[in-house]
This record gives C-alpha cells, sequence and structure tokens, in this order.
C-alpha cells in the first residue's frame, strides 16, 4: 500500500500563489545552475539557446520563468507563453529530484504535464535522464548551502557588470 502524495493544501497555494514570481525564478535558476548547468553537452545548450522555459507548481500555483543564457541558466519575466511548461505538484518534483520516481511514469499517470514544444520536452526530459545527478538531499536546502551556492552565482553575474 503506498502513501498518499502530499498535496500543499488549497488555500496555502493560494496565498504562495500571490508571492511574485521573478524572486522564486532567481532562485531557482541558481539551485539548477549548481546542479545541472556544468554537465549539459553543447548541442543541448544550443538547442535551449533562446528558449523560454517554464516550470509550474501545481498546488503551490508557483510558476518560475527562466531561459539557457550566457552559457547558464538565468531567470526571465516572461508574460506570455513559454516555449515549454513542465507541469507538477511540488512533491511529484521532489519525488524527480530524488530519483525516487520515473518522469514517464508520472508523465502516464497524469500527474506529469509538458506543454508547448514536444521536441523541446523530449530533449530536457532525455537530458535529465542520461545525467547522473547526485540524488536531492533536504540538506542541500540547508540556508549555510544555499547562501553559498548564491553568493558564488551572484558574484559570477556580477563579475560582468564591472566598470572600465
Amino acid at each position: 500500500m503506498t502513501a498518499k502524495p502530499f498535496v500543499i493544501p488549497p488555500p496555502l497555494g493560494a496565498m504562495l500563489g500571490r508571492l511574485p514570481g521573478y524572486p522564486g525564478s532567481l532562485l531557482f535558476v541558481t539551485a539548477l545552475n549548481v546542479a545541472l548547468a556544468k554537465q549539459l553537452a553543447p548541442d543541448v545548450t544550443q538547442m535551449l539557446t533562446g528558449k523560454k522555459l517554464r516550470l509550474r507548481v501545481t498546488d503551490a500555483k508557483w510558476a518560475f520563468d527562466f531561459e539557457w543564457k550566457n552559457a547558464r541558466f538565468v531567470a526571465c519575466q516572461n508574460a506570455g507563453g513559454a516555449d515549454l511548461t513542465i507541469s507538477a505538484s511540488a512533491h511529484d518534483f521532489l519525488l524527480l529530484a530524488r530519483r525516487q520516481e520515473d518522469p514517464d511514469t508520472l508523465f502516464f499517470n497524469r500527474r506529469l504535464a509538458m506543454e508547448g514544444d514536444t521536441e523541446l520536452g523530449l530533449l530536457v526530459k532525455n537530458t535529465i535522464d542520461a545525467i547522473e545527478l547526485p540524488v536531492f538531499s533536504l540538506t542541500q536546502l540547508h540556508p549555510r548551502h544555499v547562501l553559498t551556492q548564491a553568493r558564488e552565482h551572484f558574484k559570477s553575474l556580477l563579475g560582468g557588470l564591472r566598470p572600465r
């Protein structure tokens, strides 16, 4: 017997959905760059260049908009539609990050959805499947670890803004 998956309660999801998306996108791309950016093959990054991506956490009513630019993922404010939107509950994204669930299983059980450019969706899915990611652990969310990674990310961003 499997346990019922955790779902963010609707009142909390409604409250979270009122938060502005861009700050969350900044945090999300920082984590994505730490975990994934350096492992992407050049042909993958070429296909990602110029594409708007959206990760939608359905029960939290959150959406993170981002794109691949200058050899890393960057947050963007995308008022329109994205080239690819990937949607699932917070619980299902956590299962995917920890490699406890297969994306195909979630997709066929209608718990994971991809909308938009199907070729781009297959590229993203196959790339993530092919990369040997470390299993996600909640210890990675320890404030000291997160702040260290964020500081490094922002230092790299600010490095290009130095006056001449």
